[in-house]
């Protein structure tokens, strides 16, 4: 594709050199150059992509963008058979760029984006599998893994993949025959323009809650509701949930999207009632069309009402009829979201990717309802994240578990026994009993060892995760195979 195609729609460019080179691929890692290839340097975090633009050249860049603003003497030192491209904000033009070079693969297919602080994942299964019911081809983006159909194409390393990734995903989806895309959209994608141009036709918003404050991500609560809020300025239609306070602001804040309510306690278009919750399932009823309906789901938790309701309303949406909801919602099942991990002990053993305050208060009130015996909650915080929810989740846990055990998560580049320090702060304002065992698999011995039939262990904040990452390195580490290797007695001390 010529140069000055790519370029469709991106205003106020500045170029230098022939706009009619072909390109045929375009990065923002100077890694992934090849010959004939479009480097856009962006500024990042911890890297700045303007340092890479030689190497690119070396490896083959025909063309390169660069940040408006770039000193006049880096523009200089670029051989003067490169093209160059300054644009105003270059992650933004990466993803339009991302689009034009794959032709707009999202226009064709109807596109689903999730957005929240949590229930994205578990919804956007739901609306895969109840979709499928009804004869649809599905692509799914998200925090577990990215799906055309039942084939996994990878595990993910993001939420939401950078923009150029991010197209030729859509592109491989549209070639694969996917008639509907679901997909996660996380609020950092928004805000560091990772899907820009994408035509979402329909929007959902779980609910909001602190999460994501630090300074790689957003540096206050304002800053991370709006980065959301652009979800609903890109598409069509919306469902929301009225129960929670921050969502039920945006038909105010978006008087342009068609938005439908759904909800529990308040007003709401689609209400659910007649609630009841097990260990091992939900039901409730809920209207569709001039009919209640009972609709049943094996995840347990109040908050699986929420979800559930949330993939209903895109399922009336797409036409999806009753019998095939509610098949998918009692079949669905999502790795790491209130998974049970079977073991020869018959011990409750739930693994759940709470991580945030309001995730780990729900998981814990949801199994205390149901538990006979004691609910035993292992969990930690992850390093170079928001530190202010550390004490927080430390004294819902001392409040609500009946025993914890402080440990660690994915520390990254902190010092895990500082972390847990954090945690313990918040524990000491309750009565509740606790202990630290900062090595996270000596963290679930104990819990094991302390636990019988009647309790429930609830391995709470790596959910699906394969791995723990310190300083920069993802060591192996999935909980399931952990807690059967330590019951059977081949994991190393």
């Amino acid at each position: 594709m010529q140069l000055k195609e790519i370029l469709v729609g991106i205003e106020g460019l500045k170029v230098r050199g022939n706009l009619e080179i072909e390109i045929t691929h375009l990065d923002k890692d100077s890694r992934n150059i090849k010959e004939g290839g479009l480097f856009v340097a962006i500024k990042g975090f911890d890297t700045d992509g303007h340092d890479y633009i030689e190497k690119a050249i070396s490896q083959g860049a025909k063309a390169v963008m660069v940040q408006e603003g770039i000193s006049t003497e880096m523009i200089q030192k670029i051989p003067a058979e490169v093209t160059v491209v300054v644009a105003k904000d270059t992650r933004y033009a990466l993803a339009i760029c991302s689009c034009n070079f794959y032709h707009n693969p999202s226009q064709k297919f109807k596109l689903i984006g999730v957005t929240g602080t949590k229930g994205k994942t578990t919804t956007t299964f739901m609306i895969k599998k109840i979709l499928e019911k009804a004869g649809k081809k599905v692509g799914l983006i998200g925090t577990i893994a990215t799906y055309i159909g039942d084939k996994k194409l990878e595990d993910s390393d993001r939420t939401t993949p950078e923009s150029n990734k991010l197209q030729a995903i859509f592109a491989q989806m549209v070639e694969a025959g996917c008639d509907t895309v679901v997909m996660e959209v996380s609020s950092q994608s928004l805000k560091l323009h990772r899907v820009a141009g994408c035509d979402f036709d329909i929007g959902i918003f779980t609910n909001f809650s602190e999460d994501h404050i630090s300074e790689k991500e957003h540096p206050n609560m304002e800053d991370y509701f709006s980065s959301k809020v652009q979800l609903f300025k890109m598409c069509k239609t919306a469902f929301i949930n009225a129960d929670d306070y921050h969502v039920a602001k945006l038909p105010k804040l978006v008087p342009e999207c068609n938005i439908t309510t759904y909800g529990i306690d308040n007003f709401c278009n689609v209400l659910a009632k007649d609630i009841t919750i097990t260990n091992s399932y939900v039901d409730f009823k809920v209207k569709i069309g001039m009919k209640n309906e009972r609709m049943k789901t094996g995840i347990p938790g109040r908050f699986s009402v929420y979800n559930s309701l949330a993939a209903i309303c895109v399922a009336e949406k797409l036409g999806v009829n009753v019998e095939q909801i509610k098949e998918a919602l009692e079949e669905v099942r999502v790795p790491g979201r209130s998974e049970l991990v079977s073991n020869k002990k018959d011990l409750t053993i739930m693994i759940d990717y709470a991580h945030s305050p309001e995730s780990l208060e729900n998981i814990l009130n949801a199994v205390k309802s149901y538990t006979r015996g004691k609910v035993i909650c292992v969990f930690g915080c992850g390093g170079d994240r928001d530190p202010g929810k550390r004490p927080i989740m430390g004294e819902i846990s001392g409040r609500i578990a009946d025993f914890t055990i402080l440990t660690s998560d994915n520390p990254r580049t902190e010092d895990p026994q500082k972390i847990v320090e954090q945690i313990e702060e918040g524990i000491k304002k309750t009565k509740g009993k606790y202990t630290v065992v900062v090595d996270r698999i000596e963290a679930i011995r104990t819990a094991l060892k302390m636990a019988d039939k009647k309790d429930i262990i609830v391995l709470a904040g790596k959910g699906h995760e394969p791995y723990q990452e310190i300083n920069g390195i993802k060591y192996p580490f999935d909980e399931r195979i952990i807690v059967n290797s330590i019951i059977n007695g081949t994991q190393m001390k």
